[in-house]
């Protein structure tokens, strides 16, 4: 079946549930998962070099820097993916490993915000929720390939 924009439909019966997915790729909101990691990327690279600069430290911590220690090598995993197809999937499982660690990185904001500035707050809960979306988007798009799979093998 093909969607009114061209798109290969494939319905998957997984267990008594009728799911229906574009076989092309996984988005969301048009985003592929690559796409995706370098926004967060450049997004985290920036918050860390924002926070460097304007925290009252005297000498300025390098701490500061650690949401673009994690941005930098997100962003360039997610180049390197939209550059390089083949390997695209070893992208996306490093840059997943690197989601997994800044969601249990940021979640140190959960037990001791009391002794945090608003600076290191805001640097940490923008790791725990970068982590946290891109665990989630990661997840449902290994789902979808696992289904594309699987369609595949039923098909074949």
């Amino acid at each position: 079946m093909t969607s009114k924009y061209g798109h290969t439909i494939v319905t998957v019966i997984n267990h008594g549930f009728h799911l229906r997915f574009v076989k092309d790729s996984f988005t969301v909101q048009g985003w592929t998962v690559s796409k995706i990691g370098t926004l967060f990327g450049v997004l985290l690279t920036i918050i860390g070099i924002i926070s460097y600069f304007i925290q009252s430290a005297d000498p300025p911590s390098t701490t500061a820097l650690i949401p673009a220690a994690f941005g930098v090598p997100m962003a360039a995993m997610g180049i390197l993916a939209v550059q390089n197809s083949q390997n695209r999937h070893h992208y996306m499982h490093a840059s997943m490993v690197l989601a997994l660690l800044m969601l249990l990185g940021g979640s140190r904001v959960i037990f001791s915000f009391t002794t945090m500035s608003t600076l290191a707050i805001f640097s940490h809960l923008a790791l725990f929720f970068v982590g946290m979306s891109f665990t989630i988007i990661g997840i449902l798009s290994f789902r979808h390939a696992r289904m594309l799979r699987e369609a595949g093998e039923l098909e074949g």
